[in-house]
């Protein structure tokens, strides 16, 4: 067995789990990240909002990253009923970058792990932790390689980038009922040799079924592009087969796609998830920080996941990095309430999608221009800026916006 002390363990190799490497690396702290899979490996939330390379910038990963030639994301269109309504990130409220990227996120992750390790941050692959241990002021780690081999590290502080592994809240039994509920998604990938030239082949898309369930279209710089539906449980049900039939049937219900997909081989399987929206009881602890899924994980309908991983990657490193040269941190404060306020503005845009709400907003004809432009803001992520009314009082905005421009469906 194998012993060895650091000074920060991060669980989980991903957007969340490289990112707090990244600024950590910067500080010279000592870091070990442990990633139960090996690289590259599939991974969903290929959708990336603006408010990522903010983040990405500022652990260093950017440059890196902007070599790689990814899919550029400018905005998203949305799709019901024959109408088109486009959010342009350029016409937003307030500052902020104006773009991001498209990724598929195999290989996304695999660069952001090489930029990493390049930068000398030891990332130990296939390694899973068994069990995590809070003694003295220290944690004791045990984690096993894949010939079962045990490692015992000892570490000052986890940050727990786990993803959907959700390594410390099931350890440390902190799940809680998730905000939003009986949801689930299925989702491929297509080779796209058909892709239309220009915008029409190149732009994020999301078609609307019903005020339940929706369908994604994401198109890759490689020529890949994915495919993936969201609904409620309940629309799942009325699918029956296999899962490569039941997909077929949801391209069936689309209108704007259909014609265009329902001749197309998947390059896999369909994967279903079921229950896709989690939920802890606090996001730390003595110790120990939770980031990005392991944490809190809504709905892909607004691809928040990976601007809350590398959010709160990187607020967790900045605080553990001040905490380590001595300084007392308010965490409720200054990361609890930091994270729990874009949680609560997203969670408000996800219920309100899926009253419907929030859709009649979207594709209304009667809608300012200026309030298009604050909406576009927090979907590209900017969701702490409390000059925007649509971030600063985001439930009492949408309702009332909504009663306005609907006065024959006030409730």
């Amino acid at each position: 067995m194998v012993k060895k002390e650091y000074d920060v363990v991060i669980i989980g190799a991903g957007p969340a789990g490289m990112v707090a490497a990244g600024y950590l690396e910067k500080t010279g702290v000592s870091v070990l990240v442990l990633e139960k899979q090996f690289f590259p490996r599939f991974a969903i939330g290929e959708s990336l909002i603006p408010r990522c390379m903010d983040n990405f910038a500022e652990a260093g990963l950017l440059e890196d990253l902007q070599k790689q030639n990814y899919q550029k994301k400018t905005g998203a269109r949305f799709v019901k009923n024959g109408k088109v309504v486009e959010f342009d990130f350029s016409k937003k409220f307030g500052e902020g970058w104006n773009w991001t990227w498209q990724v598929p996120r195999a290989d996304f992750d695999h660069k952001l792990a090489e930029s990493i390790q390049k930068r000398g941050v030891l990332i130990n692959f296939g390694a899973e932790v068994v069990s995590a241990r809070w003694e003295n002021k220290l944690w004791n780690i045990e984690s096993k390689d894949p010939n079962a081999v045990l490692s015992r590290i000892t570490s000052r502080f986890i940050i727990d980038a786990s993803g959907n592994g959700r390594v410390l809240a099931g350890m440390l039994k902190l799940e809680a009922p998730a905000k939003i509920y009986d949801h689930s998604s299925i989702f491929t990938h297509i080779k796209d040799e058909d892709r239309p030239q220009g915008k029409e082949g190149a732009q994020i898309s999301f078609e609307i079924i019903n005020r339940g369930a929706w369908f994604w279209y994401i198109p890759f710089s490689n020529g890949t592009t994915s495919l993936g539906f969201v609904g409620e449980n309940d629309w799942f049900h009325t699918f029956s087969g296999s899962k490569n039939e039941i997909f077929k049937q949801m391209l069936d219900q689309c209108d704007f796609y259909k014609d265009r997909f329902s001749k197309q081989e998947y390059l896999f399987e369909p994967v279903k998830l079921s229950g896709i929206s989690k939920n802890v009881q606090l996001l730390h602890g003595e110790g120990f920080a939770l980031a990005g899924n392991s944490a809190e994980f809504l709905d892909p309908v607004f691809s928040s996941g990976v601007a809350f991983a590398t959010e709160s990657g990187l607020l967790s490193a900045k605080l553990v990095a001040r905490q380590l040269s001595g300084e007392v941190i308010d965490w409720n404060k200054e990361y609890t309430e930091h994270i729990q306020k874009a949680i609560n503005v997203f969670a408000t845009y996800v219920k309100e999608w899926y009253t419907g709400r929030l859709q009649d907003i979207f594709f209304t004809e009667n809608a300012s221009e200026n309030i298009k432009m604050q909406i576009c803001s927090v979907l590209a992520g900017y969701v702490w800026d409390n000059k925007n009314p649509f971030v600063r009082n985001h439930d009492k905005a949408i309702r009332n916006l909504h009663n306005f421009l609907y006065p024959e469906k006030f409730q």
